[in-house]
């Protein structure tokens, strides 16, 4: 629109004709808005409209969508399966997979269904937990496994993440009778079976099926616990309480108990909660509650420590493991034909050698021994010998008395030898005269003090753990060697080759050899060099001696014993398949 030219300075006609030209001009600018708006307000409609005939559209696409998925999954070649079929695949996959079930009933409504009325599918409860998890997850499990079928239980608990937390140094550091898992695990994951005799480990970190929440009216599973001043909070109740809750669950089906494993890291609020596992197991195989460190407590009256006179149907118990916790030793629990037996006592428990006896011979079919006490009180009765003829592993461990005992017993099944002794006496003592005692048995497997390496109470006498190491000519055998704390060169030179007055070479089966805490003067690596070219040569094999021919060494390890340096740990993997080598203080691993 042209603009209106108006008389400079206005006039009074001028000003009554722009005054008239404004009204027009506001009444033209209003029924032009007002068009705008019903147009902008048709827009907007046809815009919802469209919106929502999208939306029809999309929810009958949604629709189709699931009746194609629903159709394209009956007629699925798996469908078709028969039920009996598909409940066999159900416990293939159990065998190898103890928590299978909780994947296989997250599947589809069918496969909930059939994973519900299988009760054996869950009969195996493989938990890691901690006290801020629900214990409904346990009732939930021992739910669905029915009523009659046998029960196998592992149950790991982690008292303190923030004591597994592994350092930030990169060396290796050396096997130790409890490894804690990396921090953050899932709260509840499978778990492996440890075979049995063997040191308690916790679960590693990287497992193939993570076990679902149980419905609960807990909402914190894994939750960090809460700040001090919230004591009233479910959260610390169920800190408190975890233990008793859990147990009554459990202890409610024990007359079920094939396998009952329970092991813990450290003391917790509700520890007292197995003081009340008592009472008759009739399928009970195995029995294990174990902590990796010492607890306070007194006597409990709990089934280890149930008085001779008490009645127990353990007529099928086998394996028995007690690591810090009570027992006393004369409990009907010792007297079951036991095939396992793994005892490491409390500091507070002092037991007289031939009490401690008593448990050994009570059990003539033992396969595998392990005790280990801190504090033993020589024998009040005479000790007599002892033969089992079916023992092929023996642990002995802690005070010097054990010594002693080993001097009674007669094994002549024997293949694994384990001495963690605090020995007054030269060890090679011991185990020679044990040997012979038992009619020279094939021993393939020693260690001497290589658990115990670095405790400084441990007295073998001025050379070290080991005077001498010739008791090991007679040890043909031998495929593996572990030693902790002796001196370095006297083992490597009497491994190497034989001297002019050897009949032959020591250990010519030998193919692993472990050393930890050997301390060792700046000839050492020299020896070790020495000992690899004599055993493991660049080319061809080893002289003969004597019509013998060694075998070459496979595997090395060395914890903490000497600064062996980037060039000859480059020299050792070319001679040796596996080599693992953790340098004394910050040193690098291989």
């Amino acid at each position: 629109m042209d603009h209106i030219t108006y008389p400079e300075p206005p006039t009074e006609a001028s000003v009554s004709d722009a005054r008239r030209a404004l009204q027009m001009q506001r009444q033209e600018l209003s029924q032009l808005s007002e068009q705008i708006n019903t147009a902008e307000d048709a827009l907007a409609q046809i815009v919802v409209d469209k919106r929502r005939t999208i939306r029809e559209m999309q929810h009958e696409q949604h629709a189709l969508e699931e009746k194609v998925k629903h159709t394209l999954a009956y007629i699925s070649p798996i469908r078709r399966l028969p039920h009996e079929l598909l409940r066999h695949i159900f416990m293939f996959n159990f065998n190898n997979h103890p928590c299978c079930a909780w994947i296989l009933a997250s599947v589809c409504v069918l496969w909930r269904r059939l994973a519900l009325s299988i009760p054996r599918l869950w009969s195996k409860i493989r938990l890691v937990t901690n006290q801020s998890a629900s214990p409904d997850t346990i009732r939930l499990w021992l739910e669905r496994s029915g009523d009659k079928v046998p029960l196998d239980i592992e149950i790991y608990l982690r008292v303190s993440c923030s004591s597994s937390e592994p350092s930030s140094r990169t060396r290796a550091s050396s096997p130790t009778p409890w490894i804690p898992p990396p921090p953050s695990p899932p709260t509840h994951y499978v778990l492996p079976h440890p075979p049995p005799g063997t040191a308690i480990l916790m679960p590693p970190a990287q497992t193939p099926i993570i076990v679902p929440q149980s419905p609960s009216h807990h909402d914190a599973w894994g939750a960090s616990p809460p700040p001090p001043s919230s004591r009233s909070s479910p959260q610390v109740q169920r800190n408190t309480h975890w233990g008793h809750i859990t147990i009554f669950y459990l202890i409610e089906q024990m007359h079920r108990w094939q396998r009952f494993v329970f092991r813990f890291d450290k003391q917790f609020p509700s520890i007292s909660a197995l003081k009340s596992i008592n009472g008759d197991a009739p399928m009970l195989r195995e029995f294990e509650i174990s902590c990796a460190e010492t607890i306070y407590a007194a006597e409990w009256a709990w089934l280890p420590c149930t008085t001779p006179s008490t009645p127990l149907a353990l007529s099928q118990l086998q394996s028995l493991m007690l690591h810090h916790v009570p027992f006393k030793w004369s409990s009907p629990i010792f007297k079951t034909d036991l095939h396992s037996l793994n005892l490491r006592s409390l500091p507070s428990n002092h037991l007289p050698l031939d009490r401690i006896l008593h448990i050994i011979s009570s059990n003539q079919n033992l396969e595998y021994l392990t005790l280990h006490f801190a504090v033993v009180v020589p024998a009040i009765l005479p000790l007599h010998t002892t033969c089992l003829p079916k023992l092929r592993e023996l642990t002995f461990g802690g005070h010097y008395h054990m010594s002693t005992l080993a001097d009674a017993l007669v094994l002549p099944a024997l293949d694994v030898l384990s001495l963690d002794i605090e020995a007054r006496d030269p060890i090679e003592d011991i185990i020679t005269n044990l040997l012979q005692r038992s009619n020279n048995p094939p021993v393939t497997e020693l260690s001497v003090s290589y658990g115990n390496a670095n405790n400084s109470t441990i007295y073998y006498g001025p050379g070290g753990i080991v005077i001498a190491w010739n008791f090991l000519a007679e040890m043909n055998h031998l495929h593996t060697l572990n030693v902790g704390g002796t001196p370095l060169e006297p083992f490597l030179v009497a491994l190497g080759t034989p001297e002019e007055e050897q009949a032959h070479w020591i250990c010519p089966n030998l193919k692993t050899v472990t050393m930890k805490s050997c301390h060792t003067h700046p000839d050492g690596i020299a020896k070790l060099v020495q000992l690899i070219e004599a055993r493991n040569p660049e080319t061809g094999t080893a002289t003969m001696v004597h019509g013998v021919t060694p075998s070459k060494l496979r595997h090395i390890e060395l914890y903490d014993c000497a600064s062996v340096g980037p060039d000859v740990l480059e020299w050792l993997k070319k001679r040796v398949d596996e080599v693992v080598c953790a340098e004394p203080c910050y040193g690098r691993s291989t």
